[in-house]
C-alpha cells in the first residue's frame, strides 16, 4: 500500500462527517504540572536509575513547528544531527556514536532500519506526536540492540478528559515551504480516537555560495524539493474490569530530491514510505500489570532506480509487578521476524529476547536498578547485556534536593543486513558490536512559590569494541570489525521558570562536551590513532530564553557547534557555527467555538554561512509565519 492509496480527499470527507472535530496537543514536561493523559503502560524509564531521561516540551517548539524530529533534536538539546540539508537525511549522533549507534522507538516499537542500522531523523514529522523523551547513554539492558549511545522515544497518548474538536495547523516559510496539519479527536462511550493528516512541501528554493566553484558565485538551490504527507491514527478502547485496547497506526510518504553536493551536477532522488502499526493490551491491577503488544514496521525506499524494502514484525509480552513497596519488576519476552528484500540481496531473520529490569528501594532517598537483556539472533546468543544503577538524595527540605547518581551497562548492536549480506562486499562473519559505560552524575532541584529552578551534571565514559567499519578489500569494499572507540565528556543541564504576577520567564541550557579516540584501526590507517571521530564536535551549546504574558509569548534561542573534522585523521576540518533564532506568538479567541494561536518566527537571524556537513549549503536568513486554529 503506497501513500497515493490512503485517499486523502475521502479522509477529509469522512472527518467532515463527524460533527465537532478536534486536536489536543497535551504537553509535557518534567518541571511543571501538565493535563493527564491516558497512558496506562509502565514507561521504561521507570528502571532507569541512574541514567537521565529528559522529556521535550513540545508546547515551545514555536522555532521548529511543524518541522521534523531531527529539527527538534538539533535546535532544543545538546545533541548533534548530522543533516545533509533541509528536509534531507539527518542521523543522531549522541555521545560520540555514529548513526547506528542510537536507538529509535515509537510507541514502544524499535523502528531503526534492520538494512541500515539506523533511522532518518527527517521523515518523522512533528506532527502527529505528543511526547519526545530522551535516554541519554548506553541502554542496551532496558532496550536492546542499537541502544549504545542512546535512545529515544516518540510517542502519542490521548487525553483523559478528552473533547469532540477540531484543529487546524499551517506554516508558511521562506523559500517557497509550506507545512500543513489537521486533527480530529473525540470520544464515543468507552472508545477514544484520533486522526491526523499532514503535508509537507519544501521547495528549499534559497541562496548560496558555490565555493566550489571559481569566484565563488551566489546561486539557488534547485535541486532539493520535498514533498511530504502522511496519516497518523490513534484508537484506545476502555474494555472494563481495568483493561485496555490501545492500537497506534502511522502511513507517511516522503519524496526528494537529493541536493547535490557543492560542485556536483547530480540529480538523484529518493522516495520511501512507511508504515507503522501497533497494537497494545493492558490490564493493571492494584501490583501487576501485563502489556501485550504486537506490531508492524515496513520500509519501502526508493532510491532512482533502486527498489530496497524491509518488513519487521514483533510480538512482546510484558509483566510489572510490586511485590512490596521496597521492590519493583519487569520481565519481558520480544519476539521479532525481519524480512530484507533489496536490491542486491533478499535475507530473513528471526530474534528472541529475554529481558528483566528489578528496582529495589531500601530507604525513600536511596535506590538500586539492575537490567538483565539476552538476545538470540540467526540462532546464536548475543553476549549476556547487565546493567545496573542508583540514585541517592543525601540532601532534601521543602524548597530543595540534591541527588547523586551512577550507572554502569553494557550495550550491543547486531551487525545489519547490509553489512553481512551486501552483494558484493557482505560479511556473515561480523561480531556484534559491544560497548561498557560508566556515568556519575548530580541533580538539583529549588522549588518555591514562583521560582523552579533545576541542575544536572554528567560525566561519562564508554568504550565500543568491534566497532564495524567499511574497507577497500580488491575491487569493492567490506564490513570488518577493527575499530576500538572510547568516548568520554561531560554533559550540563540547566532550567528554570519564573512566574510573578502575570509574567511567566523561563530559560534553559544544554552544554555537551565530546571526547572520542580511536584506539585501534585497520592496517595501514595507522594516522587515525587517538583521533577525534568525523563529524563529532567537540562542544555544542544550546540556549534558549522564553517569556510569556497574558496571551502573548515569545522566544529566542541560539546554539554553538564547533568544529567538526570531515576525515579520520583529522586534517580537514569545518569551522564552527552559531546560529540564533527568535519568535513572537498571539493566543485568540473568537466567540465561543474558535481558538487559537497566531506566530511569527526568524531562524538563523544573523544570516551565517554554515555547513553541518562538508559541501553542503544551508539556508540563510528566513522566516517563518504561524496559524493554528481550534474548533
Amino acid at each position: 500500500m503506497t501513500a497515493e492509496k490512503i485517499g486523502v480527499p475521502v479522509l477529509a470527507i469522512l472527518l467532515l462527517l463527524l460533527s465537532r472535530w478536534g486536536f489536543s496537543q497535551e504537553l509535557l514536561r518534567d518541571t511543571v504540572e501538565l493535563d493527564p493523559v491516558e497512558v496506562a503502560a509502565v514507561p521504561m524509564s521507570t528502571y532507569a536509575y541512574g541514567q537521565r531521561v529528559r522529556r521535550l516540551d513540545l508546547s515551545e517548539t514555536e522555532g521548529t513547528a511543524g518541522g521534523s524530529l531531527g529539527d527538534l533534536l538539533q535546535d532544543r538539546t545538546g545533541l548533534f544531527i548530522r543533516s545533509y540539508g533541509p528536509g534531507m537525511t539527518a542521523s543522531l549522533s549522541m555521545r560520540g556514536t555514529s548513526a547506528g549507534h542510537n536507538a529509535l522507538f515509537w510507541n514502544g516499537l524499535p523502528v531503526n532500519s534492520p538494512s541500515l542500522g539506523q533511522s532518518d531523523y527527517s521523515i518523522f514529522p512533528i506532527a502527529g506526536m505528543d511526547q519526545v523523551d530522551i535516554h541519554y547513554g548506553s541502554a542496551g539492558a532496558l532496550y536492546g540492540t542499537d541502544a549504545i549511545g542512546g535512545a529515544v522515544h516518540l510517542s502519542t497518548s490521548l487525553p483523559v478528559n478528552q473533547k469532540t474538536n477540531t484543529s487546524l495547523s499551517t506554516q508558511l516559510g521562506s523559500f517557497g515551504n509550506w507545512r500543513q496539519e489537521i486533527s480530529h479527536q473525540q470520544r464515543i462511550q468507552s472508545i477514544s480516537f484520533r486522526t491526523s493528516l499532514y503535508r509537507n512541501v519544501l521547495a528549499n528554493r534559497f541562496p548560496y555560495t558555490d565555493w566550489a566553484s571559481p569566484d565563488t558565485p551566489v546561486r539557488y538551490q534547485d535541486h532539493a524539493r520535498v514533498n511530504q504527507r502522511g496519516w497518523v491514527q490513534d484508537i484506545r478502547a476502555n474494555l472494563g474490569n481495568a483493561q485496555v485496547l490501545q492500537a497506534s497506526f502511522w502511513l507517511g510518504e516522503i519524496q526528494r530530491e537529493i541536493q547535490p553536493v557543492l560542485g556536483s551536477s547530480g540529480r538523484d532522488t529518493q522516495k520511501d514510505v512507511n508504515l507503522r502499526a501497533v497494537l497494545d493490551y493492558i490490564k493493571k491491577g492494584p501490583k501487576i500489570t501485563w502489556n501485550i503488544k504486537t506490531g508492524l514496521v515496513r520500509d519501502r525506499m526508493e532510491f532512482n532506480a533502486a527498489v530496497n524494502l524491509t518488513l519487521q514484525a514483533l510480538l512482546a509480552a510484558e509483566l510489572d509487578w510490586e511485590p512490596s513497596e521496597h521492590w519493583q519488576s519487569r520481565s519481558g519476552v520480544r519476539y521479532t521476524r525481519i524480512q530484507g528484500d533489496l536490491s542486491t540481496y533478499s535475507h530473513s531473520e528471526q530474534r528472541m529476547e529475554l529481558y528483566q529490569a528489578t528496582n529495589y528501594k531500601p530507604l525513600d532517598n536511596l535506590g538500586f536498578s539492575l537490567q538483565l537483556r539476552q538476545l538470540l539472533y540467526e540462532g546464536q546468543p548475543v553476549p549476556f547485556t547487565p546493567g545496573l544503577g542508583v540514585f541517592w538524595t543525601f540532601f532534601k527540605n521543602p524548597v530543595q534536593q540534591w541527588e547523586l547518581t551512577g550507572n554502569a551497562s553494557k550495550g550491543f548492536k547486531v551487525p545489519t543486513l547490509n553489512d553481512r549480506y551486501w552483494v558484493p562486499g557482505g560479511n556473515p562473519d561480523l561480531a556484534s558490536e559491544q560497548s561498557w559505560s560508566k556515568e556519575l552524575g548530580v541533580d538539583q532541584l529549588f522549588t518555591n512559590k514562583h521560582l523552579q529552578f533545576s541542575n544536572r551534571l554528567s560525566l561519562f565514559h564508554m568504550s565500543v569494541d568491534n566497532w564495524i567499519i567499511w574497507l577497500p578489500e580488491e575491487s569493492y569494499w567490506t564490513p570488518k570489525n577493527v575499530r576500538k572507540v572510547v568516548s568520554k565528556g561531560l554533559e550540563y543541564f540547566m532550567e528554570w521558570e519564573l512566574k510573578q504576577g502575570a509574567w511567566d520567564l523561563g530559560w534553559e541550557a544544554e552544554y555537551a562536551w565530546t571526547h572520542t579516540s580511536n584506539r585501534s584501526v585497520a592496517a595501514g590507517n595507522e594516522v587515525d590513532l587517538g583521533k577525534q571521530l568525523p563529524y563529532v564536535p567537540r562542544h555544542k551549546l544550546q540556549l534558549r530564553w522564553n517569556v510569556k504574558k497574558d496571551r502573548f509569548s515569545g522566544f529566542v534561542s541560539g546554539q554553538y557547534t564547533g568544529e567538526r573534522f570531515v576525515t579520520s585523521d583529522n586534517r580537514t576540518v569545518l569551522p564552527a557555527y552559531s546560529l540564533w533564532g527568535a519568535g513572537i506568538s498571539h493566543d485568540f479567541a473568537w466567540k465561543e467555538w474558535v481558538s487559537g494561536t497566531l506566530g511569527l518566527q526568524v531562524n538563523n537571524v544573523w544570516n551565517t554561512e554554515y555547513q553541518i556537513l562538508r559541501l553542503r549549503p544551508m539556508p540563510g536568513r528566513n522566516v517563518q509565519f504561524n496559524i493554528h486554529l481550534d474548533l
